[in-house]
């Protein structure tokens, strides 16, 4: 029987978009170990809405 891994997706979103008020939203999918950092992610992603680099944060 495999083992259930630690590792889990976590869905970033853009956090500038939401206070800017264009329509849209950027977002990435990405992985994390839940053992390691069980705080929420947050990390510089591009923007191709706004054309730059900004943060985004892990949702839900």
């Amino acid at each position: 029987m495999a083992k259930k891994g630690s590792r889990v997706q976590v869905i970033l979103e853009c956090t500038e978009q939401k206070t800017s008020g264009l329509p849209g939203m950027s977002r990435y999918i990405s992985e994390k170990n839940k053992k390691n950092s069980p705080e929420r992610l947050e990390l510089k992603k591009y923007n191709p809405i706004l054309k730059k680099v900004t943060v985004h944060k892990e949702i839900k």
